[in-house]
């Protein structure tokens, strides 16, 4: 199980886990119902990598505690 922090920048920060073989789309639906937004309308970057939404979280090499940038589309 791992914990990840997505950060938008804009003063809200949300902490969700996960599995290491869920995939994109299933953590932004686990940030949009927290944050409230829809998850067609999340956008997770980290640097320049925007993650699509359909390659797991281990295939990305995202680990416990890794900061992701959140985007709203």
């Amino acid at each position: 199980m791992l914990e990840i922090t997505c950060n938008d920048r804009l003063g809200k920060k949300v902490r969700v886990k996960c599995n290491q073989d869920d995939t994109i789309g299933d953590l932004k639906k686990l940030i949009a119902a927290q944050t409230g937004t829809r998850p067609e309308k999340i956008v997770l970057k980290k640097w320049y990598t925007i993650y699509k939404d359909h390659v797991t979280v281990g295939d990305y090499e995202i680990h416990d505690g890794m900061n992701l940038e959140l985007y709203y589309q």
